[in-house]
């Protein structure tokens, strides 16, 4: 007797909560250069990507922005080799320099090379690299279409300008694809350098038309749309949506920098969540706005954004109790992994069970979805 084949809820996962895991994630690599650490936090991102990004081509970004990353670490060394401070310690090799004016003071061209200056430059573009990994992540992981029609209705001005912004990545990568595909159908160089001036200028204007094509469909299916309010209640939608905005950067900074007085973290961050919930009650109530099959928020959503703070609690709370997350490169060697802070982004990798699977079929756009015509012949009689 065959067994009754279990049915697999596939659905999308909200996207804010993809969004709020890997900006956890990319937090957490704020907080350390270790890089033990920071390719723990990168293999983690790249676990949940493999398990749960969809099949859709805007999906692919991922790939192209962790080569990306390494092009960052890349940079940064080559800054210090060229431009960096000098400091003492083992040199490597010389290069040849020249003696800048008294008010550059802090810069150098050329000089002695050390092995404590690129070590501790390849860990920064590695936090660096780490933290494109977590965006792409994000960007990979649910569309940006979707996370801009879960935005309160206040915050439309700004949803369009972050759309835009982190579609971009995603969509470049469609356009150089399909630039590459047509070149290679009609014969021409679609690699190297040879390529690039006939690819730039097409992927430019595409991501231009895109944008405008975004602009004038939000626009026509009233997006944004806004009722009379009393001029008092949108100075206090202002000054609240400001005072949150700025008590919230304030407590971010405080939490990512262990120097700053404890009473700026937490109580800051409450402050300023308070401050926003009014101004978005406020300016809710200003915006007239219906939802087509609105995403749902079930546990595994919960579970996601748990699994993202509790990533960045770990590493919190190793930084509070001591761990040293920032080695020193003087004396130079290989650092401890920490197990406190390793066994938190470990945390990470639960959104690779819990999540549901994505659909298989990747909904098309209403023009892709309908097949060209295919023109037919027309018989003229004599």
């Amino acid at each position: 007797m065959n067994p009754i084949p279990k049915v697999v809820d596939r659905r999308w996962l909200h996207p804010a909560a993809w969004w709020v895991w890997a900006l956890a994630l990319g937090a957490a690599a704020l907080r350390t250069t270790d890089p033990l650490l920071l390719g723990l936090i990168g293999a983690v991102v790249a676990v949940v990507v493999a398990y749960r990004r969809p099949e859709a081509r805007w999906a692919r970004s991922f790939g192209s922005l962790l080569r990306l990353g390494l092009v960052v670490i890349v940079i940064r060394v080559a800054f210090q080799v060229l431009f960096g401070v000098r400091t003492d310690g083992t040199v490597l090799f010389t290069l040849p320099s020249v003696e800048l004016p008294a008010w550059a003071a802090g810069v150098s061209i050329g000089g002695p090379v050390t092995a404590e200056s690129t070590v501790f430059a390849f860990r920064q573009g590695l936090r660096l690299a780490v933290l494109v990994l977590c965006f792409g992540a994000a960007g990979s992981l649910t569309s940006p279409y979707r996370l801009l029609r879960c935005l309160p209705g206040v915050l439309y001005e700004a949803g369009v300008a972050v759309t835009v912004a982190v579609t971009f990545a995603p969509q470049t990568v469609l356009a150089a694809d399909r630039v590459r595909e047509a070149r290679r159908l009609r014969g021409r160089p679609d690699r190297g350098p040879r390529s690039w001036r006939g690819v730039a200028l097409p992927v430019l204007e595409g991501a231009l038309e895109r944008s405008v094509a975004l602009a004038a469909s939000m626009d026509a299916r009233g997006y944004g749309r806004r009722r009379e309010a009393p001029q008092a209640v949108r100075r206090l939608m202002n000054a609240a949506t400001m005072v949150g905005l700025l008590a919230i950067a304030v407590g971010v900074y405080a939490l990512l920098d262990g120097s700053a007085p404890r009473t700026l973290g937490f109580p800051m961050l409450a402050l300023g969540a308070l401050a926003l919930v009014l101004a978005l009650v406020a300016g809710g109530r200003r915006r007239e706005r219906s939802r087509y099959r609105p995403d749902p928020w079930r546990s595994p959503e919960w579970l996601t954004v748990a699994s993202g703070a509790g990533v960045l609690a770990g590493y919190l709370v190793a930084a509070r109790a001591g761990v040293v997350l920032d080695p020193p490169v003087d004396p130079l060697g290989w650092p401890e992994l920490a197990v406190l802070p390793a066994a938190a982004t470990l945390l990470g990798l639960l959104p690779a069970v819990v999540a549901p699977p994505p659909p298989l079929a990747v909904p098309a756009a209403p023009a892709e979805a309908q097949p060209a015509a295919r023109p037919t012949a027309v018989g003229v009689r004599a």
